[in-house]
């Protein structure tokens, strides 16, 4: 299954819709597996304009998109939401190179909920690493049309045929008589313009903006605090509403022994009953949360469908999977991994896992509902995926999806932490509050309530099994993954068609002839979501952990034997090279730096979203906790927009790769979450973030993704810089979990 495959059913989700807000499980009507992709039934189609061929992408809508200023500046919608990866600069470049209008005179903000905007295929949605490489085309063409529209202003304007024009940045010339007009003084005629059916793109070889490191526009506002957040957010008459979950899902509210004492306290109008919290509502928001936390609340059981049971723990559940026998699904399979292994004579084995992990955003989850007197739904919240909102919001209110509007803020962080609804997300709640009350209300969690109710990633546990030769070549390899992952949760993809539970251990290149990949399923009790680069995360760690494990069953150094296993993949083999080159030259030690630590490296690959990294990672052992100096990072992105824009995602996914390696884990005992905030759910300082070295390597492939793929290779990287520095082979994060005070010095 391919990533974009997983990412699909999100329009369909309005009539599959649960009543209760509980996972979707998506029909066998919706849920179509021909080819073993989850392809799903599309609600909105495109539009497509009369006689055009079946073939030719519909011309974009640009007054839908685009609006040209009088002073020369241009507001763009873009179809995909900023949230601090880049985005609308990278919009802003690649329709400001065909419109010729330099970045830095675009406003870009996120486009609402419809069907204009359904750039992808016929839908969109930010995330998977998709929205630059899946936006690229569509933009382009917008940003021609928008050319073209202005050319035709002009013409008339001029009274000269359109031919004889052409473009400088912000201004339309008529070369033969010298005259010259802005596109702020063609903004109106330009507006009434038809769009073209088709357009001509312009040669790469002449680009002025994209490739080129154009700085970020959103940096201004952000470091100026002009920028809106969710958090931010506010509409006339709203009351604020603070929220208490249960301690552990499935519970209810029952009595309130003080209901009445807090809804007499200064400001509060009301104490509204949820499934599974209590929300109090009030004037000001700091007078809801103090009335909150004053609740004299007896949780009962309830009737949730997803239920956590009340002895759940990581522990056991990380043993149940450890435990789990039966049939698997098979994901990838090539020759005979398992008649090869049987006959072979060295068989290595080993059993990788990691742990749930948090998303920890830095803006709690808000959201604001309000019902207009005309019946329709306002509501204003992070998201990921606005017709996905809008329906999932239409469904929870009783409405049709267009009597439905969805304002979609920045977000102040996500990776897949707007993807999930029901009770990991603030909306739903925002909604029965707002019809409770008869008026707008706006609901913010605190960090605590986040935490509690965040969509976890799963952890993992995987099993691999390899066989060599004679050479100490790997001739056949098996990797099992346990349990569940994301997109069978939440859109019903099967066992073994599932990319989410076996990505990083399905689709490696190394020639190994004889492989098998597969999933044993069981359902996660908690509550699942997509997290940054989703199973690559940990999977990645899983498989190149095990590829170093054999190495040193085999008497091969690790960087050769990836070189040797990639001879015949030209883009892989120079991609190794690079990062070896950068980092210069490989060696693995153990060795003594110039400060007197003794140090080792590691090295991993990963080919996540359409793009290749090799990752190679220097580490010492101080007051027996790994430090980490100088992460190198090849990436083969293919077509790039911005150089800048690449590195600085290299450096956030090397940070956040770093930190779940070393530090992160959500630890549940009896049905609940421990760390309800940063104090007990550590993540990497500033003090603690290596050097980060990165070259961008051009093979000529098509665009890749970029927000994600800097991550995965870096815990394996780690701990095999580890495994080579102490000797000891770590198969389960995080590293601060393992007693590493002997190796330290």
């Amino acid at each position: 299954m391919t990533l974009f495959d997983r990412k699909a059913p999100f329009r369909a989700v309005a009539a599959e819709l649960p009543a209760d807000g509980a996972p979707l499980n998506v029909s066998r009507r919706v849920f179509l597996g021909g080819a073993g992709a989850l392809t799903l039934a599309v609600a909105l189609p495109l539009r497509r304009a009369r006689g055009q061929a079946a073939d030719a992408p519909p011309p974009p809508a640009v007054p839908a998109f685009l609006e040209l200023r009088e002073d020369g500046t241009a507001l763009l919608r873009s179809p995909f939401v900023e949230g601090g990866q880049g985005i609308f600069t990278a919009m802003a470049q690649i329709v400001g190179e065909e419109l010729d209008l330099a970045p830095d005179r675009f406003e870009v903000v996120n486009a609402p909920a419809g069907e204009d905007y359904l750039v992808m295929n016929g839908m969109r949605l930010t995330g998977g690493s998709m929205s630059v490489r899946f936006g690229y085309d569509a933009m382009r063409r917008l940003g021609a049309s928008a050319r073209a529209m202005v050319l035709a202003a002009a013409a008339q304007e001029l009274g000269v045929d359109a031919s004889e024009l052409t473009t400088e940045p912000g201004r339309v010339v008529h070369a033969a008589s010298g005259r010259s007009l802005g596109y702020g003084e063609l903004a109106q005629a330009a507006a009434a313009q038809p769009v073209p059916a088709q357009v001509t793109l312009k040669d790469p070889a002449s680009f002025r903006w994209i490739r080129q490191p154009v700085d970020r526009i959103d940096v201004r506002d952000k470091s100026t605090g002009r920028a809106q957040y969710a958090i931010d957010l506010a509409v006339e008459d709203m009351l604020l509403a603070a929220v208490v979950h249960a301690p552990r899902r499935g519970l209810a509210p029952g009595e309130i022994a003080n209901r009445a004492e807090i809804e007499g306290m200064r400001g509060v109008h009301s104490v509204q009953l949820l499934p599974g919290a209590v929300a109090v509502l009030a004037d000001r928001w700091w007078r809801a949360r103090k009335a909150v936390e004053a609740l004299e609340i007896a949780w009962v059981e309830g009737t949730s469908e997803t239920p956590m049971p009340a002895d759940f723990s990581s522990a056991g559940w990380k043993a149940q999977m450890l435990a789990l026998d039966g049939e698997i699904a098979d994901a990838e399979v090539e020759g005979d991994a398992p008649g090869t292994l049987a006959a072979a004579e060295t068989v290595i084995e080993a059993t990788y896992d990691a742990p749930f992990l948090a998303h920890g955003q830095l803006e709690p989850p808000s959201a604001i509902a309000r019902f207009n007197e005309d019946g329709t739904l306002e509501v204003w919240t992070s998201n990921q995926a606005p017709e996905m909102f809008q329906g999932v919001a239409a469904g929870l209110a009783g409405l049709e999806p267009g009597q439905v509007s969805i304002h979609s803020p920045i977000l102040g962080g996500f990776f897949g932490r707007h993807f999930v609804y029901g009770d990991a997300n603030v909306m739903p709640e925002a909604i029965a509050l707002a019809r409770a009350a008869g008026r707008p209300v706006k609901v913010l969690w605190t960090r605590e309530e986040e935490f509690l109710r965040d969509a976890l990633r799963p952890l993992g546990v995987a099993t691999l099994r390899a066989a060599l030769d004679a050479q100490g070549l790997p001739v056949a390899l098996e990797a099992v993954a346990r349990g569940e992952g994301p997109t069978g949760r939440w859109f019903g993809a099967p066992p073994g068609k599932d990319d989410s539970a076996v990505e990083g251990l399905a689709g490696k290149v190394y020639a190994i002839p004889n492989r098998r990949v597969g999933q044993r399923y069981a359902k996660n009790p908690a509550m699942l979501g997509y997290w940054r680069s989703v199973g690559h995360s940990m999977h990645d760690f899983f498989y190149e952990g095990f590829l170093d494990e054999l190495a040193e069953a085999g008497g091969r150094d690790p960087f050769e034997l990836r070189r040797t296993l990639l001879a015949e993949q030209p883009r892989h083999l120079a991609l190794l090279e690079a990062v070896g080159e950068l980092s210069g030259g490989w060696k693995r030690g153990p060795f003594e730096a110039e400060d007197g630590s003794r140090r080792a490296r590691g090295v991993a690959m990963a080919s996540p979203f359409g793009s290749e990294v090799a990752t190679i990672a220097e580490v010492s052992i101080e007051s027996g906790e790994v430090r980490v100096h100088d992460v190198w990072v090849a990436i083969d992105p293919g077509e790039i927009v911005n150089p800048a824009i690449i590195e600085a995602q290299v450096q956030s996914a090397v940070a956040l790769g770093l930190s779940q390696a070393l530090f992160e884990e959500v630890v549940y005992e009896d049905g609940a979450p421990q760390a309800r905030n940063y104090d007990l759910y550590r993540i990497l300082s500033r003090y603690e973030m290596p050097r980060v070295h990165t070259r961008i390597v051009r093979s000529g492939a098509p665009m890749g993704g970029i927000g994600e793929p800097g991550l995965p290779g870096v815990p394996p990287a780690v701990v095999n810089a580890v495994a080579a520095l102490t000797g000891q082979r770590i198969r389960s994060l995080p590293l601060s979990n393992h007693d590493l005070s002997a190796q330290s010095g």
